[in-house]
């Protein structure tokens, strides 16, 4: 297939009259650009709740990709032509991996109308939100956001309605857009079923690097000790059962987004890194020292936060 009938590509479910229809009668416009697990479960969220009231269109990097979203229902028109997938509409959503918002946010603009509301799913802010003041066109604003859900598993064939049920919804006043933007994402936030909650964009990032970054990055450093552990390898996987997979259950997320918020993140990441390699050196040195008491405390401390930790969030958020 050419470039030219690449950029023709459209999948849709409904008939172009069908489409037509839905299209005049929208409430309002929406464009998710990266139809995965997150863009696709908004898309089906939406559709859900709104039914006809949202238009909603999408662009994903792959043909077999868009062909799944328009089939499950995520989204009325998807398509490679970006014209048609971002020209007059109302909010655009980003949520490809983080170092690839960037460019195609460059991309979108000759196609973005005024008054539109650019936003995003990724988990690092600072970086998107310094990147995209210097090139969007006056009258389209940015508002940062970050749906604190997931699964390990990635794609549009993952998607869920009811994936934002229940679960925070981070939405970031400080990007210098205007209150009437920042409450359209709000809005759709509350539409989607989540809790909403506002926080400085730095101290997010840091926030998001406590609670998710670091911990997949010690998922994903528990697999791999596993893997290298030689000849004990295949014995080790024998053993394997409930523990380690409910320890290491995020290590199977998307490679490509977590190599993108490590390096938009990395202040906080490496700092963070940091710590935590202080905090297994003293347990090293407890065990080398045979300290059971440094060890009992190790474990209850650990286990009194994170017990403080559960039912304060249980009171308002689905875990």
């Amino acid at each position: 297939m050419n470039k030219e009938a690449q950029d023709l590509l459209r999948f849709t479910s409904h008939s172009e009259d069908v489409l037509r229809a839905i299209r005049k009668n929208a409430r309002f416009k929406l464009a998710i650009i990266g139809v995965g697990l997150i863009g696709g479960s908004l898309g089906l969220a939406l559709k859900d709740r709104l039914g006809e009231q949202v238009y909603i269109t999408a662009h994903a990097r792959t043909a077999e990709t868009m062909e799944l979203a328009a089939k499950r229902g995520a989204c009325d028109l998807a398509t490679n032509d970006l014209a048609e997938v971002a020209g007059d509409a109302d909010i655009v959503f980003l949520s490809t991996p983080v170092l690839q918002m960037v460019p195609m946010a460059k991309k979108l603009i000759p196609w973005l109308k005024q008054g539109a509301v650019v936003t995003d799913g990724g988990s690092t802010k600072a970086y998107i939100a310094e990147e995209l003041k210097g090139i969007l066109p006056a009258g389209v604003s940015y508002v940062a956001g970050h749906p604190m859900t997931g699964k390990e598993k990635s794609g549009v064939e993952a998607a869920d309605k009811d994936l934002f049920v229940h679960h925070c919804y981070v939405v970031v006043r400080d990007t210098g857009a205007p209150e009437e933007a920042v409450n359209k994402i709000v809005d759709l936030a509350k539409t989607v079923g989540s809790s909403v909650t506002t926080i400085d964009i730095r101290k997010h990032d840091r926030c998001a690097s406590l609670i998710s970054h670091i911990p997949h990055v010690a998922a994903a450093a528990l697999v791999t000790l596993l893997d290298r552990s030689g000849d004990d390898l295949s014995d080790a996987m024998k053993l394997a059962a409930g523990g380690f997979k409910d320890t290491t259950r995020i290590a199977s997320s998307n490679a490509d987004m977590w190599s993108d918020i490590l390096l938009t993140n990395r202040e906080a990441v490496t700092g963070h890194l940091e710590s935590l390699k202080g905090i297994l050196d003293e347990v090293i040195r407890a065990v080398n020292e045979g300290n059971r008491g440094a060890l009992h405390e190790y474990f209850a401390a650990a286990k009194r936060r994170r017990d403080i930790v559960i039912a304060e969030t249980e009171k308002k958020f689905d875990l």
